[in-house]
């Protein structure tokens, strides 16, 4: 990825920012870092300015670690960045920040992507990690994510395995996790008046099929697109035909 080592760092916010034009943030979900959008980083930012914030996932005080106040914070990047208009693309609680958002603020937002979205249903990882400290029972947690496990990289598997034992960390993934599941969107989907794509892979079982059947039904202006062989990360997963009809679409959506 045109990586981290462009971290920019202002006051609260940290993210990666490449290319010029209209503005698409990235979101990632729970488990998510800012790797995990590295091919469609670099796919897009010489058509768009592109930017990928961190969500404070780890570090927003325990009591207010919940999908509402991600949505706050992703108010706050926004208004700090001065945009008037964004296009905002979430994977997983990502998407499901990005839903909150859009609620609050449908003025704002020129264009919605949602790719494995939490938001009206999700398998999440179960009770907690009753056996966290066994790397090869976390290392099939994250190969779960995707339809072919060769994806849960060493490296994936000792972020996630780092994080889960980190107590701090542990409460704050486990009260994210229980406020996606209680804050469902489903009465709010039908006001939403911007044009929204879903990209969604066959085999997800976190957030499976029928979770984007029932997005597309409830949202009036949005487009389903299915990736073969393809599980919750479509865009680490399948980045080729992901970030083809991801293009295919802005190019007929944002003028």
């Amino acid at each position: 990825m045109a990586s981290e080592r462009h971290l920019k760092e202002e006051g609260e916010f940290r993210y990666l920012e490449a290319g010029e034009g209209h503005p698409l943030i990235l979101l990632h979900g729970l488990f998510g870092a800012l790797s995990n959008f590295g091919p469609l980083f670099d796919h897009f930012t010489p058509r768009y300015k592109v930017l990928v914030p961190m969500l404070p996932l780890y570090s927003m005080p325990m009591l207010s670690t919940n999908v509402d106040n991600l949505a706050r914070f992703l108010e706050r990047f926004i208004h700090h960045k001065g945009y008037k208009e964004v296009n905002l693309i979430g994977n997983s609680l990502g998407g499901h920040v990005a839903l909150v958002y859009c609620s609050r603020f449908p003025a704002m937002v020129q264009s919605l992507v949602l790719t494995g979205s939490s938001g009206l249903y999700e398998n999440a990882f179960g009770g907690g990690f009753p056996r966290r400290e066994d790397k090869e029972f976390i290392r099939k947690k994250v190969a779960v994510t995707f339809h072919d496990p060769k994806h849960a990289s060493d490296e994936l598997v000792d972020e996630v395995f780092e994080t889960v034992n980190d107590k701090g960390k542990l409460i704050r993934i486990l009260s994210l996790a229980k406020s996606a599941i209680r804050h469902n969107m489903a009465n709010e989907l039908p006001k939403f008046k911007m044009p929204t794509l879903l990209i969604w892979g066959r085999q997800d079982t976190i957030t499976p099929p029928h979770v984007a059947e029932e997005f597309h039904t409830l949202m009036p202006h949005s487009e389903l697109h299915w990736i073969d062989e393809c599980g919750h990360a479509a865009m680490m997963e399948r980045p080729e035909q992901f970030n083809a009809i991801l293009e295919n679409w802005l190019s007929r959506t944002i003028r």
